[in-house]
């Protein structure tokens, strides 16, 4: 079930918002805990055993660590947080990785190890995220425990931010989890607002920029003109942003319903001026969680240059592989962690001189080929599609199906480079203060804003047969 289908938007998520805001405040985390167990069970019902699991033991490790650490037993509550991320990590390894290492194997020594073949369960590497900076951080004192387990079970698995994020730390929703009254009008109002712009983003954007992405990417790489593949690429940088910002509205407009906080995951990241920039306001969760779990734990940027470079490296690696089990995510994250480390250490000075324009250009440059990697898991396409897009097959600069595809999509290139700055949202708040703050007009405005976006992408989805989220995946 996703966001933008019309199972989630006229039965349950009606359903979830009547039971939950006619219940009495003190079971309102207990209905919203069963509807996200159900809202996972419906494509993965029995993977709903495995988040219990890892629901019920890093409560029962929060627990522990507390409990050793007012006793002061320091080793025991170390070994309590050891044995949570042994366990996490081993899950994700198991479900997201087995096969891809038993493969390497395979192909490495040329043997034959039976794979487990076992299917991904959705979301796992979000969810796992988060538990395991749950009980980091009990045993940091960054948060307190949390001693109910329902109000746990509520955090890990609440449906707008279970499967494909942003990745939430328990320590900025767990005063929203206590509270009685967090639910407000105001939020109520703004969420629906944010969900129906991020259902415009990814039913009328990316999904339409989409088409054109898997078209070219169909083609013959021999007889791709240039052109057409950059064509392709700059669709899938805006497939993937749009895709995945549109997702990531969603979840803070249906967190912001029922009275909590997300921190946002994009900030308008192709109006960069660096790569480093960039990873500042690209899926602003992951790279915080890295930052956070893995970088400064490392020793950061505290021991000298050497082991800086090491610790990026390490980070780029591991976010790499957190995408998915291939090499091509393994090279995408070292390709950046090359790029941060240029950054830093030589050309980030001489970066900074350039006009802004040019700044930006450098960035998107470097970002588009980063997605061509990121897209193609088969590194030989990877390499025919790089090919391609400097000409290396001789197949000319462009062609009538270039110019065919330009003329379909003409409109939507343009919307869509619009839509990456922040012009859309200064247009929207300079023509709301030409009317009282508040007043009927403002409302008028807002409500036939959503009310349009809702209808035309009710529209496209009735007829859809391309509507996946990318991220889903991951």
């Amino acid at each position: 079930m996703v966001f933008s289908s019309l199972l989630f938007m006229f039965r349950f998520l009606p359903v979830v918002l009547v039971l939950y805001f006619a219940a009495p405040r003190k079971v309102r985390n207990l209905i919203l805990f069963v509807f996200s167990l159900f809202f996972y069970a419906w494509g993965e019902p029995r993977y709903v055993f495995l988040m219990l699991f890892s629901i019920t033991m890093d409560y029962t490790m929060g627990r522990l660590i507390s409990k050793f650490k007012e006793q002061g037993k320091l080793k025991k509550a170390k070994f309590a947080l050891a044995f949570s991320v042994t366990v996490n990590l081993g899950i994700l390894a198991f479900f997201k990785y087995a096969d891809f290492i038993i493969g390497s194997i395979n192909g490495g020594l040329g043997v034959s190890l039976p794979m487990p073949g076992v299917p991904l369960p959705i979301g796992i590497s979000f969810f796992t995220f988060q538990t395991m900076s749950y009980t980091v951080d009990v045993y940091r004192g960054a948060t307190k425990v949390q001693r109910n387990w329902i109000n746990y079970g509520t955090y890990v698995s609440m449906f707008p931010q279970l499967i494909a994020g942003p990745i939430v730390q328990y320590k900025t929703i767990a005063e929203q989890m206590m509270q009685k009254n967090r639910e407000s009008v105001d939020d109520f109002a703004y969420g629906v607002q944010r969900f129906m712009a991020g259902v415009g983003k990814k039913v009328l954007l990316a999904n339409n920029i989409g088409v054109l992405c898997d078209t070219v990417m169909a083609m013959p790489m021999e007889n791709v003109p240039v052109a057409t593949a950059w064509l392709g690429a700059a669709a899938y940088t805006f497939q993937i942003y749009f895709d995945f910002s549109g997702y990531s509205d969603m979840a803070i407009g249906l967190g912001k319903m029922f009275g909590f906080h997300f921190l946002e995951n994009f900030e308008h990241p192709y109006v960069a001026k660096s790569i480093t920039e960039f990873w500042r306001r690209w899926h602003i969760s992951l790279s915080s969680w890295f930052r956070e779990y893995v970088y400064i734990p490392l020793g950061g940027n505290r021991r000298g240059m050497a082991k800086q470079v090491r610790n990026i490296f390490v980070v780029w690696m591991l976010t790499g592989i957190w995408h998915g089990a291939s090499w091509n995510y393994v090279l995408w994250g070292l390709y950046y962690g090359c790029f941060l480390i240029l950054e830093k250490f030589v050309i980030g000075k001489w970066v900074k001189k350039l006009p802004g324009i040019f700044q930006n250009l450098y960035t998107l440059l470097i970002v588009v080929f980063g997605w061509v990697i990121f897209k193609c898991e088969d590194l030989t396409l990877c390499g025919s599609y790089l090919k391609a897009m400097f000409g290396g097959y001789g197949a000319g600069m462009f062609n009538t199906e270039t110019i065919y595809l330009l003329y379909n999509y003409a409109v939507l290139l343009v919307i869509l480079v619009l839509g990456c700055t922040t012009l859309p949202k200064r247009w929207g708040e300079r023509l709301l203060t030409c009317f009282r703050e508040g007043g009927a007009v403002q409302m008028v405005l807002r409500c036939t804003f959503c009310a349009g976006i809702f209808v035309i992408s009710v529209a496209y989805l009735v007829d859809a047969t391309y509507n996946p989220f990318l991220y889903f995946r991951f």
